[in-house]
C-alpha cells in the first residue's frame, strides 16, 4: 500500500454490521450485484442531469454505460461507470462512514436471533456493503467528473478502511471485488448474465461485458450488452411481470423483501406522464423522522432527482417508485417545480393514484397468498395500516383536499369487540344503535388506559360504541375532520354528552344537582386555583369523579403532547365533574370540617387526573392525604 495512503477506522457499529454481512450464509448473495449496479446506476443518472447544463463533463466520453470486467487469473470482478464519480471526502463520507444509513440502529434493533438473517440490512440502505458477501476485499477507484484528481478506497473489512491517491483515465468509478474463493462462479459469463437478467435487466443503461467468442480458428474478445436497457414503466402494463417488479422495486428502494403492493400508470392528455409506486411490505426504521420522498423524477427518461417533495406530500413519504414527466423542461430546478402548474398536476396524480390503490387494498380484506412457499391467509391493508397507518393521519391533518377519501381508509380500536381489532369508520357508522346521532372517541397513552377509561363509562351503558385513540396526532385527526358521513365526533372528555334519559331520569337528575348544590360550592371553593368549575355528570357509571376539557377546549392530552414536544402550552383549568350516585361523593357531602373537606376534594382531583394517565402536580400532597384516608382520619 501506498506511503502517502490515509488510515481509517470504521466505527464500533459498523464493525459489527460488515462482521454481519462477512459471516452470513445468505442464500441469496448474489444481490451484490443488484445493489453495485444500482449504485452505478444512480451516478450515471446523476451526471446526465449535470451534463444538461454544464456540457464539458461529457467532453471526451458521451457513451454512458455500466461494464464488468472479469480476471480469472487475479480472481477479481469489476464494476465499472462512467458517472459522475466521488471526490476524496465522498469516499470516507459515502463508504467509510455506514452509520449514515443507520448501522448503529440497525444493530440496536436486531435481536441475536435476527442478527443472523442478513436480509434484515437491506431496510438499513446499507446496500454497498453486500459486496463484502462475495469479496474478502473491495477496491473502490473514482474520479470525480470535472476534477483532475482519483482516489482508491480499500478496505477488507477487519476494521478500518485506506484512501489513497490513484490514477484513472476518466471520470467514474470502479468497483474491484477480490472474490472468496466460494464465489469464483460470478466469473463466470453465464452465471453474471443470468444475475444480471434477473434483477437489472430493466436498467437504462447500457450494461456490457466482456466475453470471448470463436471467429474460426481465432479466439476474440468484444463487449455485449447482457440487459435490455429499458426503462420498466415505460413498457406495456401487460409485459411487466410480477417478478420483474419486484426486482425493479428491490433496486429502486434498497429493500431486499418484496413489496406490498403497487401501481403502473399512464397518463395521457393536456399532461402526459408515466409512472410506477410501490407500498413497502415493512417501514425503513427512520420513517417517522424522514422528510424525504422516495419518488424518483424523471422527465423524458432524463432523471431530474431522487428526492421529488414537490411531486409527493410528506405525508406519502413511504411510497417508492418513478414519476417519468414528458411535459417538464429538462433543466428544470426546485424553484421552477415549486411554481409549475405541471408540478401540481402530477402531485395530484401520485396522491390520487397512491388513494386509490390503498382503497382496493382496503376493499379486498383476507385473500390466500403464497408465502415462503405456503398458503397462508393474509389481509394486506391491515399489514399496511400497521406500519404506515400514522402517516395517512397525517394526510389527513395537511391535506384537506383528500381528507373524504382518507378518512374512509381511516382504522382505530374500538369497544366493539373488546378493543382488540381494528375498524373503518363506515364500520362503526353502519354498527351505530338508532338514534345515536354522533361517533364517540376517548384519547389515551395506550389502548388499556383508554379501554377503563371512566369517561366511556355511561357510553357503554348505553351500548354506544367508542372509538379508542391511542396515538398522539388523533386528536387532530379528528379535529380536522370534524364529521364522518354526516355524523359529528364527539370526545368523550369533552363537553357534556347529550345521552337519552327517560322524563323520570331527568328529574331524578335535577334533584340530585339541588340537593348537592352545596358541596359543588364547597368543592369549587376549595379546587379553586386548580379547576374552572365543579359540576355533576351523567357520564359516569363506577368512578367517583373525572376532569373534562370545555366542549371546543385542548384535552389534557393535547396539552401533555405539546409540552413534550417542546412547545410553552399555558396550564388551562377544566371541569370537575362528580358522580352524584356514588358512595365516595355521597360520604364527601357528610363532611364538616373544611380542612378535611378541601383534602377529600382535592384527593379526588388527584384521582382523576390518575384515572386520565396524568400526575398529581403535588405527588407527596397526594400520598399524604391517601395516607391519612387508610388510616381513617
Amino acid at each position: 500500500m501506498s506511503s502517502t495512503a490515509e488510515k481509517h477506522s470504521f466505527q464500533a457499529e459498523v464493525n459489527e454490521v460488515l462482521s454481519l454481512v462477512v459471516n452470513s450464509l445468505y442464500s441469496h448473495r448474489e444481490v451484490f450485484l443488484r445493489e453495485l449496479i444500482s449504485n452505478a446506476a444512480d451516478a450515471i443518472d446523476q451526471l446526465n442531469f449535470r451534463a444538461l447544463t454544464e456540457h464539458e463533463l461529457l467532453q471526451g466520453d458521451r457513451e454512458l454505460r455500466i461494464e464488468l470486467l472479469r480476471d480469472e487469473a487475479a480472481g477479481t470482478l469489476t464494476i465499472r461507470d462512467n458517472g459522475v464519480g466521488m471526490t476524496h471526502d465522498e469516499l470516507i463520507s459515502h463508504l467509510g462512514t455506514i452509520a449514515r444509513s443507520g448501522s448503529k440502529k440497525l444493530m440496536q434493533s436486531l435481536t441475536a436471533e435476527q442478527k443472523k438473517d442478513v436480509t434484515l440490512i437491506g431496510q438499513f440502505g446499507v446496500g454497498f456493503y453486500s459486496a463484502f458477501l462475495v469479496a474478502d476485499r473491495v477496491t473502490v477507484t473514482s474520479k470525480k467528473a470535472g476534477s483532475d484528481e482519483a482516489w482508491t478506497w480499500e478496505s477488507q473489512a477487519k476494521g478500518d478502511f485506506e484512501v489513497r491517491p490513484a490514477e484513472r483515465a476518466g471520470r467514474g468509478t470502479d468497483i474491484v471485488l477480490h472474490l472468496k474463493d466460494d464465489a469464483k462462479e460470478y466469473l463466470q459469463e453465464w452465471s453474471l448474465r443470468d444475475v444480471v437478467r434477473k434483477y437489472s435487466d430493466y436498467v437504462r443503461w447500457p450494461i456490457r461485458m466482456q466475453v470471448e467468442r470463436k471467429d474460426g480458428d481465432e479466439q476474440k474478445t468484444e463487449w455485449q450488452t447482457v440487459n435490455q436497457a429499458r426503462a420498466l414503466w415505460t413498457r406495456p402494463k401487460g409485459e411487466v411481470t410480477d417478478e420483474q417488479h419486484e426486482e425493479f422495486y428491490k433496486s429502486l428502494s434498497h429493500d431486499w423483501q418484496p413489496p406490498l403492493a403497487w401501481t403502473h400508470f399512464k397518463v395521457e392528455g393536456t399532461h402526459e406522464l408515466t409512472g410506477l409506486l410501490y407500498l413497502p411490505e415493512k417501514a425503513p426504521f427512520d420513517l417517522v423522522e424522514r422528510k424525504k420522498s422516495g419518488v424518483k423524477l424523471f422527465v423524458k427518461r432524463v432523471f431530474i432527482m431522487d428526492d421529488a417533495q414537490e411531486i409527493v406530500p410528506e405525508w406519502l413519504r413511504f411510497v417508492r417508485g418513478v414519476i417519468d414527466s414528458e411535459d417538464l423542461p429538462l433543466n428544470v430546478s426546485r424553484e421552477i417545480l415549486q411554481k409549475d402548474a405541471t408540478t401540481r398536476f402530477i402531485k395530484k396524480q401520485v396522491i390520487g393514484r397512491t388513494l386509490t390503490l390503498l382503497e382496493e387494498l382496503a376493499a379486498e380484506g383476507e385473500i390466500e397468498r403464497d408465502v415462503d412457499g405456503e398458503k397462508q391467509k393474509v389481509d394486506r391493508y391491515r399489514t399496511f395500516w400497521g406500519e404506515f397507518g400514522r402517516m395517512l393521519k397525517e394526510g389527513v391533518y395537511h391535506e384537506p383536499e383528500a381528507r373524504e377519501r382518507l378518512a374512509k381508509l381511516l382504522r382505530f380500536s374500538t369497544t366493539h369487540g373488546g378493543g382488540a381489532a381494528q375498524t373503518g369508520l363506515a364500520d362503526y357508522v353502519a354498527r351505530m344503535p338508532e338514534g345515536q346521532k354522533s361517533i364517540y372517541y376517548v384519547a389515551a397513552d395506550n389502548l388499556a388506559a383508554a379501554k377503563s377509561s371512566p369517561h366511556i363509562e355511561a357510553l357503554a351503558k348505553h351500548g354506544h360504541e367508542v372509538l379508542l385513540m391511542t396515538d398522539a396526532i388523533d386528536e387532530w385527526v379528528v379535529d380536522a375532520l370534524r364529521e364522518f358521513d354526516d355524523k359529528p365526533f364527539v370526545s368523550a372528555a369533552k363537553g357534556a354528552l347529550e345521552l337519552p334519559e327517560s322524563e323520570e331520569e331527568k328529574q331524578q337528575k335535577e334533584q340530585r344537582e339541588q340537593e348537592l348544590k352545596p358541596v359543588l360550592e364547597r368543592a369549587q371553593h376549595a379546587l379553586e386555583a386548580l379547576v374552572k368549575q365543579v359540576r355533576t355528570t351523567d357520564r359516569l357509571t363506577d368512578s367517583p369523579a373525572c376532569l373534562v376539557s370545555d366542549e371546543h377546549g385542548m384535552s389534557a392530552r393535547q396539552e401533555r403532547v405539546l409540552r413534550e414536544a417542546g412547545h410553552d402550552v399555558p396550564q388551562q383549568k377544566r371541569i370537575l365533574e362528580l358522580n352524584a350516585t356514588h358512595p365516595v361523593v355521597a360520604k364527601l357531602a357528610g363532611i364538616e370540617d373544611e380542612a378535611r373537606f378541601a383534602d377529600w376534594a382535592a384527593l379526588l382531583y388527584d384521582q382523576a387526573l390518575l384515572a386520565e394517565g396524568s400526575l398529581p402536580s403535588d405527588p407527596a400532597a397526594f400520598s399524604r392525604r391517601l395516607a391519612n384516608l387508610m388510616a381513617g382520619n
